[in-house]
């Protein structure tokens, strides 16, 4: 699994499925849904029908590329 790079990050829509937000986190699917079942996903997870999505904000802040002091990020958005 190859890690997302920065520029690849900052072009996610505002939510990504559950597996796309592991591999931006380099975590494995199977570690993902695990944590979500108990709870213990590090962002916050929606549950749309039988499918989890993760909103892009709260994984770009995890990861530390939170929009804010960063005019490239500005850029970007």
């Amino acid at each position: 699994m190859k890690a997302l790079s920065r520029k690849e990050l900052l072009a996610l829509p505002a939510v990504v499925g559950l597996v796309t937000a592991a591999h931006a986190m380099g975590i494995g699917r199977t570690r993902a849904f695990e944590l979500v079942r108990r709870g213990d996903f590090p962002v916050p997870v929606l549950r749309v029908g039988v499918t989890y999505r993760v909103p892009t904000a709260g994984l770009l802040r995890l990861l530390g590329l939170a929009p804010g002091g960063d005019p490239e990020l500005k850029q970007a958005s």
